[in-house]
C-alpha cells in the first residue's frame, strides 16, 4: 500500500477514534468534531511520524524525477541531442499488445487496422466525387 495512502488513513482512523471518545460528552457536534479534528493532528504528530516520514520520501522521489525529467526535456528542446536520446521512447521495444487491446481499439483504430482490398471496396462517401460523374 502507497505511504500516502496509510498516512491519510491512519490520520482518518485517529479522527474517528477520538470523535468517538467524545460521543459521551454533551457538547455540540460540531464542537466535538473540531476537538477530534485537533486531538487526532497532535496525536498523528507522534504516533504516525514514521508513516509520515515514508510519505514524505516517496513524494521527494517523484519530485526529483519530475525535476529531471523537465530539465531533459529542456536540454531537448535546446537542440541538446544527448538528452533527447536519453529519455527517446521510440527507441525502446514496444510493448506487447494483449487481448484487451482489441477491445479497446476505437473505429478509427480499426480502419487503420482493416485490409487495404476492403477499403478498396469500400463505397466512396457522397461528398466525393466517383469516377466518371460530373461535378
Amino acid at each position: 500500500m502507497s505511504p500516502a495512502v496509510k498516512y491519510t488513513l491512519g490520520r482518518l482512523g485517529l479522527f474517528v477514534v477520538v470523535f468517538g471518545l467524545l460521543t459521551p460528552v454533551p457538547l455540540n457536534f460540531l464542537v466535538k468534531a473540531m476537538i477530534a479534528l485537533l486531538a487526532s493532528a497532535a496525536f498523528s504528530y507522534f504516533l504516525l511520524a514514521k508513516w509520515r516520514n515514508e510519505m514524505a520520501e516517496q513524494l521527494g522521489t517523484v519530485a526529483e524525477r519530475r525535476t529531471a525529467e523537465k530539465d531533459r526535456l529542456r536540454a531537448a528542446l535546446a537542440g541538446d541531442e544527448a538528452a533527447a536520446a536519453a529519455g527517446d521512447r521510440a527507441a525502446e521495444p514496444a510493448p506487447t499488445a494483449d487481448k484487451t487491446d482489441k477491445l479497446k481499439a476505437t473505429p478509427a483504430d480499426r480502419v487503420e487496422a482493416a485490409p487495404v482490398d476492403v477499403l478498396e471496396d469500400a463505397p466512396a462517401s457522397k461528398n466525393e466525387a466517383t469516377p466518371g460523374s460530373k461535378s
